[in-house]
């Protein structure tokens, strides 16, 4: 029997609100979790995950960036975080070549940027992150997810000014 789904939709005014909400959700993973993001060009899904970094302790000294040809970084934190950029990915074959069983299924914390090119793969616990532009630097982020996650996000949003 699947679990209840919830949608949170966050409005960020610039970029460093969008680094914002993603450390406020890096603060409140656990072991396991697999986000997956969406959205065009440039809507802020690397942004989102570097503050999912820093919510996640890992160091200053690492440059969080996208991984858009070698496909996946690994940032020691808290929790290990597996950064995914799927951008250049031609199919599916790609990701299971990684081996990316040991990533979305394992302890660490699994971003997944151009995570629609692998949807058929993801369980219903992932945390699905969509990202529009509204305007030049204004973007909606909307947050889906079983009902409980997205509650515990929207309480820790709110309290972080969201």
């Amino acid at each position: 029997m699947s679990k209840e789904t919830s949608q949170l939709c966050v409005i960020s005014k610039n970029p460093e609100e969008t680094f914002f909400i993603g450390k406020i959700i890096g603060e409140n993973l656990t072991k396991g979790d697999v986000l997956a993001l969406v959205g065009e060009l440039g809507t802020g899904k690397t942004c989102f995950t570097q503050g999912v970094a820093r919510g996640l302790e890992v160091p200053e000294g690492f440059q969080i960036t996208s991984p858009s040809f070698t496909l996946i970084n690994e940032y020691p934190g808290k929790i290990m975080l597996y950064h995914f950029d799927l951008y250049r990915l031609q199919d599916s074959q790609d990701v299971e070549d990684l081996g990316y069983e040991e990533y979305l299924f394992g302890d660490g914390i699994s971003v997944i940027e151009w995570a629609d090119k692998i949807r058929h793969i993801l369980t219903e616990e992932t945390l699905c992150i969509s990202f529009k532009y509204l305007d030049e630097n204004v973007r909606e982020i909307v947050i889906s997810g079983q009902e409980k996650r997205i509650a515990r996000i929207s309480n820790a949003l709110k309290s972080g000014g969201f």
